[in-house]
């Protein structure tokens, strides 16, 4: 493929002009690298492959040495206003959520399981967070279907320092709950 051709010259007159570097009788030797045509014409390939390659294993090595970083700090506060953050690690449940998980027959890993599958009702969906002094975080409804086939929304408050299950709704059947935080303001209605 690659093959180096030496040629030996040898000047017995001393240094030509211009070339003030060759002394008197010592040889001058010219190389000459001649390449094989097919792998000329694959060499700016196989270089963009190799640096591609090569910057490949610097973001993986980055990544890594990010993701290690980001695990010791885990009890610093968390900004997590770009979306939903599905990480289980920062859930809590409130009293009415559980309450409610219990009146409909909800576990806490059906609840987990809608978190991180889930899909975002945004039409039930709260996302305007209330003032900087944390009166209230944004509410995201997700939606999904339990291991036993209840079809479920669950809300979501989700702060920078904790996600909270804030209730938990089973979409077909409706359940009679006395549960802390009811609104007995619809009890009238016809």
């Amino acid at each position: 493929m690659l093959s180096i051709v030496a040629t030996v010259h040898v000047s017995a007159f001393g240094a030509r002009d211009g070339d003030s570097s060759t002394k008197a009788g010592s040889p001058k030797i010219n190389y000459t690298c001649i390449m094989n045509p097919r792998v000329k014409k694959a060499a700016p390939l196989i270089l963009v492959f190799a640096l591609a390659a090569l910057v490949f294993i610097i973001r993986q090595c980055k990544d890594e040495r990010g993701s290690s970083n980001t695990k010791s700090n885990s009890t610093r506060t968390t900004n997590r206003d770009k979306g939903f953050d599905r990480r289980i690690s920062y859930l809590e449940y409130s009293k009415h959520a559980k309450c409610r998980m219990e009146c409909r027959k909800i576990s806490q890993a059906e609840v987990e399981e809608i978190m991180q599958d889930g899909k975002i009702n945004y039409n039930k969906s709260d996302l305007q967070s209330r003032s900087p002094s944390g009166a209230r975080c944004p509410r995201y409804a997700l939606e999904g279907i339990t291991v036993d086939n209840q079809k479920a929304r669950i809300i979501f408050a989700q702060c920078n320092e904790k996600t909270e299950v804030v209730t938990v709704i089973d979409l077909d059947t409706e359940w009679s709950c006395d549960c802390p935080g009811d609104d007995k303001k619809y009890d009238n209605k016809n």
